[in-house]
C-alpha cells in the first residue's frame, strides 16, 4: 500500500490561539512513529485530524484507497452495561461478515491480547475491570477493525509498568503503523522507529526524524545549536548595518537603497529566529525544611492486609535526608495502601512506623484531588489574594503563575478548563509554597512533556529532604530514584510477600522478567516460591560484629554512590569522551562501582531481615 497518509500544509487554531501551521508530513506502511512536544502544541487534535473525528482549518489530508485507521483514546469509553466481548464488537466495521466469524476474530483478539492469561472471559462486565485491562480492551476493540494504521493518544498514562511492558511488546511485533502520543522516553526509544516533534518553534513547525528517541535528540540538539548560531551571525550582519546606517550613509544610488531595504529584512528575519529560539523557562523548586532530622521515617517489620490478601511482609525501610525511594507493583498491589499507611491514614497491622517529631509531608496525588475544577487558577492558590508568600517573600500571584508557564488570560480560567498538563503545573505550583522535607509523589509524570520532566528530574535531584517516587515512567524513575522496591507479581499468590530492592530500572526488569516466567509456567512449585520469599531463620538478634556493620553500612552506601556518580559525570567530559582508553577504564570501574553497591543492598537488606 505504501504511503497511508499524506497531509499537505495543513493547520489548526483553537479559539483565537494557532496550535500549528502549514505542517505536512507523510506515513508509510508500517511505521512506528513517536509523537512528541510541548503541552499545548496540537498533538492530541493532530490525531484527531487524522481519524476524520475534526478537520484542519487548511491544508488537505490524503489518504490512500482502502485504509482502515483506528484510534485509542486516552480515556476510552463504554456503553453501559458493556461485556468485554459486547465492547469488542463494537469495533467491527465489516458488515458482510456471519456473526460466528466476528466472535472468532473477537476471541482471537481475547488471546492476543492474554486476557485470558488474567482470568478475564469476553462474557465479563467492563465495570468489573482495572484501568489497564479496560486500556487492552479498549485497544482490542480498535484492532477488531484490522487496521493499516492505529492511532495511539498516550496510551501508557494509568498503566502500571508491567501493562506497559506487554504494551512495548505487542506494538513492536505488529506488522500495522502506529503514531503513538506519548512522553514515556523508555517506550519511545524501545518503539519508536522515527520521531515526530511538533512545535511552532521548530522552522517548519513539525521536526521528522527517522531513527529512535536517541537518534532525535543528537539530530535536535544540531539544529538548535545551527539555528542558535544563525541568530547570533544575524545579529552580528544587523550590528554592521545599523553602523553603516548611523554613519549617514544617504540612498543616493540603486545600491544604498538595496542595503537598506536589506536591514528591514535582518530585523524581521532576527525577530523570526528568535521566536523559534526561545525557550520555555520553568522554575521549579519544591520548600525543603531547614533542619532534617537523620531519621524521617522508619518502618520496622511492618505487614499489612487488606480484603484478606496480604499486600506485603516484615518491611523494613529507613528513609533519611537525600533518600531517593522509587517503588514499582502492579495495579492493586498496595502502593496506595503503603503511602496511605506513611501518611497516617491506614496503620499496619503489625510492626512499628516511627516519624521525625518534625516530619513535614507534601503529597502529590496522582487524581489531582486537591483541586476544585470549578475554582479559577488564582483562587486555586490563594482565596483570600492576589500574593502568595513563598520562602518569606510576598510575590504577586500573576508573577509566580509565570514561572509555571501560565499565560494571563489563563488566571481567572476555572481549574477544569485546563488540559491534564496545566493541572500537573498547577498542581506543583501549590503544593511548592509548602514547607516540607519528605515529598511522596504519585504519578507526577502524567500529561507532562518532555520539557517539564527534565526541570523537574533536576529540581527533585537537588531536593535535601527524601523523596518517594510512584511513577510508571521508567526513565523518570531511574533518573531520580537511588533505589527502587518492588511488590513481588500478584499471580505468584504468596502467603508472605516480601518486597524486593534493586539499584536501577535494568536490574529490576532482569528480576520482573524472571518472576514472569514463573508464573507463565505450567505449574510453579509453590513450595519453592515460598521458599525464595520467606526468611532461611527465625529472626535474630544481629551480633556484636555484624551490628557494627549495620550501623556503617549506609555511610558506606552513600560513600560508594558519590564515587559512582563522580566517575559518571567525568565520563561526560568532551576530553574523556574522545579519549577511548581513559573512558574505558572509567565505565570498567563505574560496572565495579554498581556491582559493589547491588552488593551492599543486598547485605544490608539480609541484616534489616
Amino acid at each position: 500500500m505504501g504511503i497511508l497518509v499524506n497531509a499537505h500544509k495543513i493547520s489548526k487554531t483553537f479559539g483565537l490561539r494557532p496550535l500549528f501551521r502549514e505542517i505536512a508530513f507523510g506515513i508509510d506502511e508500517g511505521d512506528k512513529i513517536g509523537l512528541i512536544g510541548p503541552n499545548g502544541a496540537g498533538k492530541s487534535t493532530l490525531l484527531k485530524i487524522l481519524a476524520n473525528l475534526t478537520l484542519p482549518d487548511t491544508g488537505s489530508i490524503t489518504y490512500s484507497r482502502g485504509v482502515r485507521i483506528a484510534y485509542l483514546h486516552q480515556v476510552p469509553k463504554f456503553t453501559e452495561n458493556a461485556t468485554i466481548l459486547s465492547s469488542l464488537l463494537e469495533g467491527t466495521t465489516e458488515s458482510h461478515l456471519e456473526d460466528w466469524e466476528l466472535d472468532q476474530r473477537a476471541f482471537e483478539i481475547i488471546s492476543k491480547l492474554e486476557l485470558e492469561k488474567s482470568g478475564l472471559s469476553g462474557e465479563m462486565a467492563i465495570a468489573k475491570l482495572s484501568g489497564g485491562q479496560k486500556k487492552k480492551v479498549a485497544l482490542g476493540r480498535e484492532l477488531m477493525k484490522e487496521p493499516h494504521l492505529l492511532l495511539l493518544d498516550e496510551p501508557t498514562n494509568h498503566l502500571d509498568i508491567e501493562s506497559i511492558m506487554w504494551l512495548e511488546n505487542f506494538l513492536t511485533n505488529q506488522r500495522f503503523a502506529s503514531l503513538t502520543i506519548t512522553h514515556d522516553r523508555l517506550f519511545l526509544q524501545r518503539v519508536a522507529k522515527k520521531i515526530f516533534e511538533l512545535d511552532q518553534r521548530n522552522p517548519t513547525g513539525l521536526l521528522s526524524v527517522n531513527g529512535d528517541y536517541s537518534t532525535y535528540l543528537d539530530i535536535k540538539d544540531a539544529s538548535m545549536t545551527a539555528q542558535e548560531s544563525r541568530e547570533e551571525k544575524l545579529k552580528n550582519t544587523m550590528r554592521r548595518e545599523n553602523e553603516w546606517l548611523k554613519r549617514g550613509a544617504k540612498a543616493r544610488s540603486t545600491k544604498q537603497t538595496a542595503r537598506i531595504e536589506r536591514a528591514d529584512d535582518l530585523k524581521n528575519e532576527i525577530i523570526e529566529i528568535e521566536q523559534l529560539n526561545r525557550k520555555r523557562i520553568l522554575s521549579l523548586n519544591f520548600e525543603t525544611s531547614q533542619k532534617n532530622p537523620k531519621k524521617l521515617l522508619e518502618f520496622k517489620n511492618v505487614s499489612k492486609s487488606f480484603g484478606g490478601r496480604n499486600l506485603f511482609s516484615n518491611l523494613n525501610l529507613l528513609l533519611a535526608p537525600k533518600t531517593r525511594l522509587g517503588i514499582i507493583g502492579e495495579n492493586g498491589a498496595g502502593k496506595s495502601t503503603l503511602l496511605k499507611m506513611i501518611l497516617g491514614n491506614l496503620q499496619p497491622d503489625s510492626g512499628q512506623i516511627i516519624k521525625a517529631d518534625n516530619l513535614k509531608i507534601v503529597y502529590f496525588e496522582q487524581g489531582r484531588e486537591l483541586l476544585d475544577p470549578n475554582l479559577s487558577v488564582e483562587k486555586t492558590l490563594n482565596p483570600d489574594s492576589d500574593h502568595v508568600i513563598l520562602r518569606g517573600s510576598k510575590i504577586h500571584i500573576r508573577g509566580y503563575l509565570a514561572r509555571f508557564l501560565f499565560r494571563d488570560e489563563q488566571i481567572g480560567m476555572p481549574v477544569g478548563k485546563l488540559s491534564g498538563g496545566e493541572q500537573a503545573r498547577l498542581m506543583m505550583a501549590k503544593l511548592m509554597l509548602q514547607d516540607a522535607n519528605l515529598l511522596i509523589l504519585d504519578e507526577p509524570t502524567n500529561d507532562l512533556d518532555l520539557e517539564t520532566l527534565n526541570v523537574l528530574e533536576e529540581n527533585l535531584k537537588s531536593f535535601e529532604g527524601a523523596i518517594i517516587l510512584v511513577t510508571h515512567d521508567r526513565y523518570f524513575l531511574d533518573q531520580v530514584s537511588t533505589q527502587i522496591m518492588s511488590f513481588p507479581p500478584l499471580a505468584l499468590n504468596l502467603k508472605e510477600r516480601l518486597l524486593q530492592f534493586f539499584i536501577g530500572i535494568i536490574q529490576w526488569e532482569e528480576w520482573f522478567l524472571k518472576e514472569q516466567a514463573l508464573v507463565n509456567s505450567s505449574g510453579p512449585n509453590t513450595s519453592e516460591i515460598l521458599k525464595s520469599n520467606t526468611p532461611m531463620e527465625k529472626k535474630r538478634k544481629l551480633s556484636f560484629k555484624e551490628q557494627k556493620e549495620f550501623d556503617s553500612i549506609e555511610a558506606t552506601i552513600a560513600k560508594t554512590e558519590s564515587a559512582l556518580a563522580q566517575l559518571a559525570d567525568e565520563s561526560t567530559k568532551p576530553n574523556i569522551i574522545s579519549n577511548t582508553a581513559k573512558l574505558l577504564e572509567i565505565t570498567g570501574k563505574m560496572a565495579k562501582l554498581e556491582q559493589e553497591i547491588a552488593r551492599l543492598y543486598n547485605r544490608w537488606s539480609e541484616l534489616t531481615s
